[in-house]
C-alpha cells in the first residue's frame, strides 16, 4: 500500500476534476494563441507585445500558467505514487518536482507582469 503523505488530503475525484479543468483552460489558451497567429500572418513584435500588454490577456495567461502548474503536479504526483514505492525516494522526488513547478510558475508570473 502506498502512503499518501504528499497528497495534502485531496481525493481522487478532486484530482480528476482539477486535471480536467486545467486541461480545458490549457486547450482554450492554445486554441486562442493558434487562432491569433493564424489571423495575424504579418505579426511583429509591437502587435505581439500589444496583445500581452492588455490586462485580460495577462489574466488569461496567468490562468494558463496556474493551470499548467496544477496539471503538471497532479500528473506527476500520480506517476510518482504509482511507480516509486519507497516513501523516502517518493517524498524527495515529489519535493523536487513541486519546487521546480513553483519556481517555473513564479518565473512565468515575473515575465508576464514585468516584475
Amino acid at each position: 500500500m502506498v502512503t499518501n503523505i504528499t497528497n495534502l488530503g485531496r481525493s481522487g475525484l478532486s484530482d480528476w476534476l482539477l486535471q480536467r479543468a486545467s486541461a480545458i483552460v490549457l486547450a482554450l489558451y492554445t486554441l486562442f494563441l493558434v487562432g491569433y497567429l493564424l489571423l495575424n500572418p504579418g505579426l511583429d513584435y509591437m502587435a505581439w507585445s500589444g496583445l500581452f500588454d492588455q490586462t485580460w490577456m495577462r489574466i488569461f495567461s496567468l490562468l494558463a500558467f496556474i493551470s499548467l502548474a496544477a496539471h503538471a503536479w497532479v500528473g506527476l504526483w500520480t506517476v510518482t505514487t504509482d511507480y516509486l514505492k519507497s516513501t523516502g525516494i517518493r517524498l524527495v522526488t515529489q519535493t523536487v518536482i513541486i519546487l521546480a513547478i513553483f519556481v517555473f510558475l513564479v518565473w512565468g508570473i515575473q515575465v508576464l507582469w514585468g516584475a
